[in-house]
């Protein structure tokens, strides 16, 4: 790989990983279905009229929307805000385990030795994890948990759906989720518009970041380099996310960096490296 798409790899990495911090910071003064919501009618505002789609593919988007939008960001925002930023981060990466054993169950794909020992790796780091004092409480770790499984359930319907551009189907998605993550935050949550008027620019600036850079951005650049080198070549870079989202969320949000941590976020990164390695021509990339 030329060191010119090499740096533009490393770069969308940055930005994913650097999202997580960033949505810790934005539901510390904004609801975290209210700033779902909001990043949906950013990313749908500056997308779905440049990108139309047959009328054909709107119900698989609407199903797409459930599964991707409300299933996984809604949650995933809601999680994070209950939980460190690495440790959050790491549970995350468990929708490439739930994907694999997702696969074997609908798809029939079949388990090979390496991905047996990654899966195994992976739960044990979840296990790890589980033992330490930085991963959150039973709710926020299901939640995040229940995250990772939408992004799961959200690959294996996308890999069996219609061939849409990847922008198009973030942008249409986001259109459809924007009613459910509403509905959601008007029943669960208070205080939205006091939250609207007293969110500073930090609160504004890290929702218009997972809008803008973190996914259509770092989708736009990704999905060039996977049209210029071979997948496997550029999809094992996904495995520096949770790990510099680890170091970003010690520098930054003041997170330990106990035994647990370590020894259960490498884990579950060697687990994820021995599945996305041995089957990387198949197994789609890790956005945040």
């Amino acid at each position: 790989m030329p060191l010119r798409d090499l740096l533009l790899g490393l770069f969308v990495i940055a930005i994913w990983a650097l999202n997580i911090i960033v949505i810790k910071i934005g539901v510390a003064e904004l609801p975290p279905l209210l700033m779902t919501t909001l990043r949906f009618v950013l990313v749908a505002t500056l997308v779905v009229p440049f990108y139309p789609v047959a009328r054909a593919q709107l119900p698989f988007l609407l199903l797409l929307s459930f599964t991707f939008g409300s299933l996984h960001f809604a949650l995933l925002f809601i999680g994070l805000g209950q939980a460190e930023a690495g440790t959050g981060a790491l549970l995350v990466q468990m929708g490439t385990p739930f994907a694999t054993l997702l696969a074997v169950i609908f798809l029939n794909e079949k388990l090979g030795a390496k991905r047996i020992v990654g899966l195994l790796l992976s739960f044990a780091g979840v296990i790890v994890l589980a033992g330490g004092p930085t991963l959150p409480s039973p709710l926020p770790l299901t939640i995040l948990l229940l995250s990772a499984f939408g992004w799961a359930v959200s690959q294996l319907l996308i890999k069996r759906g219609p061939p849409i551009a990847p922008l198009a189907l973030a942008g249409w998605v986001a259109l459809f989720a924007i009613p459910q993550v509403a509905l959601g935050s008007w029943l669960l949550e208070t205080g939205q518009w006091q939250a609207i008027q007293q969110a500073s620019w930090r609160g504004w600036g890290a929702m218009t970041y997972t809008a803008v850079m973190s996914s259509i951005v770092a989708y736009g650049i990704w999905y060039a380099l996977l049209r210029r080198h071979p997948v496997n070549r550029v999809v094992p870079m996904t495995l520096l996310v949770p790990v510099l989202a680890v170091g970003l969320g010690a520098l930054f949000m003041g997170d330990s960096l106990g035994i647990h941590k370590l020894l259960g976020g490498g884990l579950v990164v060697a687990g994820i490296a021995l599945i996305v390695l041995n089957v990387g021509k198949r197994q789609p990339a890790k956005p945040l």
